[in-house]
């Protein structure tokens, strides 16, 4: 069981990782190409794998790319996971992250399982998950122009989508401290979470609310694994018990900065209310009609009337008083 006492901090550093997918996924940002000095020499060695490199490479397209990019940092893991009605996950790493690798390769069956209980079949079930050596390789996998701030865990990114089309790309990249920083549990938490972005990211648009993008990510990676409402939000909670509940749905601004634990635990209790109030299909209704497109007060005015049957003052109120009645 995760030490309470540091929860709260562990909480942000699994929020923050959706920082990263919000400033790639869909931007098309170019991959990051480093200077040769900033790369460790390429050691040749042995690729302890589950398939051989030769063997994944010539059924799994996924690893040319990856492959690529990661190989300059060292020899290479690779591990097929069945993940149901013939669909393989690949796993990617080095053998300096072989306890990170093995913890991904028992749960990324159950993750993809569970996302698909939540969000249905229409995704590819077929995860690529890889984790880095080194902040370099992190900010490589990702695409990004920078290195990556230290606290962030894990990222999922994807190729650029034009609408009605399935993205390309997609891949969840966990850091080289995400073992160590994490429990076992708390990293196949984190699996959940960037899946469900991957399984989401065709109804998604970059502009849609993050209350409802990461409200709804948070509430599949804790669904049906039967943590208490404390112990989801503690900040929340404290909060509550002070009697200072919030009373509107977090701004996007409210998902960065010293306050970003909030901002993200009140988004799982918007969506874990109405999965309760309602059910889990209206869940997925709203996260589809939300996240498809730029949202202001009116639109999500319709949207809540057209898929709740509520206006926005009587679903406020409703999730007020049930977020009192839980963390009271």
């Amino acid at each position: 069981m995760t030490d309470t006492s540091t929860r709260p901090r562990r909480r942000l550093e699994f929020c923050l990782t959706v920082t990263v997918v919000v400033a790639l996924t869909g931007l098309g940002i170019a991959s990051l190409v480093l200077p040769n000095t900033t790369l460790p020499q390429l050691r040749v060695g042995p690729a302890s794998t589950t398939d051989s490199i030769g063997e994944a490479e010539a059924v799994d397209p996924r690893l040319a790319e990856i492959q690529r990019i990661v190989e300059p940092f060292g020899p290479i893991i690779a591990r097929h996971v069945p993940t149901g009605d013939g669909r393989r996950s690949l796993i990617v790493g080095h053998p300096s992250q072989e306890m990170a690798i093995d913890t991904l390769e028992r749960e990324v069956a159950a993750a993809t399982e569970a996302v698909t209980a939540v969000w249905g079949p229409d995704w590819a079930q077929s995860a690529l998950v890889v984790v880095a050596s080194s902040p370099s390789e992190f900010a490589g996998l990702l695409r990004a122009t920078s290195l990556v701030p230290a606290e962030v865990a894990a990222a999922s990114v994807a190729d650029p989508i034009s609408p009605g089309h399935r993205p390309t790309g997609q891949r969840v990249v966990f850091s080289s401290e995400a073992a160590r920083r994490l429990t076992p549990e708390e990293l196949a938490g984190l699996l959940r979470h960037e899946l469900t972005h991957i399984a989401a990211r065709s109804r998604t648009v970059i502009d849609a609310p993050r209350w409802m993008l990461e409200g709804f990510a948070d509430y599949v990676a804790h669904h049906g694994r039967g943590h208490r409402f404390s112990d989801i939000v503690p900040t929340l909670v404290a909060r509550a018990r002070a009697g200072d509940l919030p009373h509107a749905l977090p701004t996007d601004a409210e998902f960065a900065g010293p306050d970003a634990a909030l901002g993200y635990e009140t988004a799982w209790s918007v969506c874990a209310f109405v999965a309760e109030k309602y059910d889990l299909p209206h869940l997925v209704q709203l996260y589809v009609r939300i996240a498809s497109a730029e949202q202001d007060p009116t639109s999500e005015d319709h949207v809540l009337r057209e898929v709740l049957g509520t206006t926005r003052s009587g679903f406020l109120a409703d999730w007020h008083a049930w977020l009192a009645a839980r963390a009271g």
